[in-house]
């Protein structure tokens, strides 16, 4: 879909965790994507290309495949790190995030890319043909229905979202080059569930549900109805709305390396797993990366405790241990009152500051 004919970011109804959760993504990729669960025609798809076009535009090496950064080194393919170092002019381009598209059938050829092994025997080179990994890099990998996906594949994808780089191997011939993006996976549980083990990989997940409040589903109506009678007129007037977030995600990503996480709230975020009786240490990890986007996206440099009860349903959402019958339900007051106990027993242990003396008269 051309960005000119996407639907404005701000002028979706409801949803507003799936869309925190998508802008929080954006602000640190390293989060490791997000899953969003639940019924079709909740706008996840229009989300996700309607926050991409509010992100600014970016250098790219303009006959790279992989649209390697002109100056990062360290991001850069071993074709564009070769040529910066023996200092050859590099065309730069600058171009607007990209979102693809996963499709369910695809093969693990057409995900990670392939190698010309005739090529490679005959020439003692290795030719690699990028896949969606490759053109993906600086993006966006929109998965519909990754519960459907075979296990291996959805592997790779979150290994590469994970470290950021593509490895492939095949008959001893091996290559790597950069894919950094952010995972939105999609899926019905009423089709099936991932494995446990592939819901923790995911940074973030979100249950989304059709709006039923009446009133919210005739302003849907309206906005559709304008927006697809005068679609230029339409994005316009919410170019100022569109303009606000798009800056706010601008200033949060220059803010987060400043924001800091103090000891007492690592507690906080350690505690609050174990009440919650979270496996693993990616929890922790996760709500860390969230809490601070969270931060800087308000424009603060400083985790606080409404961060973390904010991030708490996003990470822990898919991470608390199913019963034997239902699944457990996060709860906000579970989330909110270890919170609380954790800090009042941070403070209990601080010794009382001594009354101050009184001077003589």
């Amino acid at each position: 879909m051309p960005h000119s004919e996407v639907y404005p970011f701000s002028a979706l109804v409801g949803q507003e965790k799936m869309k925190l959760a998508l802008i929080l993504n954006v602000i640190d990729p390293t989060i490791d994507g997000v899953l969003i669960r639940g019924e079709k025609g909740t706008a996840k798809s229009t989300a996700v290309r309607a926050l991409a076009r509010l992100l600014p535009e970016i250098p790219v090496v303009a006959d790279c495949p992989y649209r390697c950064h002109p100056t990062r080194q360290r991001e850069m393919c071993a074709t564009c790190r070769q040529r910066l170092e023996a200092g050859d002019q590099r065309p730069v381009a600058v171009e607007r995030m990209r979102v693809l598209d996963l499709p369910v059938g695809a093969t693990e050829d057409r995900v990670v890319g392939s190698l010309d092994l005739e090529h490679a025997l005959q020439a003692g080179q290795s030719r690699f043909e990028p896949g969606l990994l490759g053109r993906v890099n600086r993006g966006i990998l929109y998965v519909d229905e990754v519960n459907l996906l075979e296990d291996h594949i959805v592997d790779v994808l979150l290994d590469a979202a994970a470290m950021g780089v593509n490895h492939v191997e095949r008959e001893g011939v091996s290559y790597t080059h950069p894919s950094q993006f952010v995972l939105v996976g999609t899926m019905n549980p009423e089709e099936g569930d991932l494995r446990p083990q592939l819901l923790d990989r995911f940074g973030l997940c979100v249950d989304v549900t059709g709006i039923r409040d009446p009133a919210q589903r005739v302003e849907v109506i309206k906005r559709r109805r304008a927006y697809e009678a005068d679609p230029a007129g339409f994005r316009d007037a919410w170019a100022d709305a569109d303009g606000h977030i798009g800056e706010a995600l601008v200033r949060a990503e220059k803010l987060l390396p400043s924001v800091t996480v103090d000891d007492d709230t690592l507690e906080v975020i350690a505690t609050l797993s174990v009440d919650l009786g979270v496996d693993g240490h990616r929890s922790d990890v996760a709500m860390v990366k969230t809490a601070s986007a969270l931060a800087a996206f308000r424009g603060r440099t400083r985790v606080v405790e409404e961060d973390l009860a904010e991030a708490a349903p996003l990470v822990y959402s898919h991470r608390v241990k199913k019963g034997a019958l239902d699944e457990k339900l996060l709860s906000e007051e579970e989330t909110v009152t270890s919170i609380r106990r954790t800090r009042d027993k941070q403070k209990a242990r601080k010794p009382a500051k001594a009354p101050k003396k009184k001077l003589p008269a």
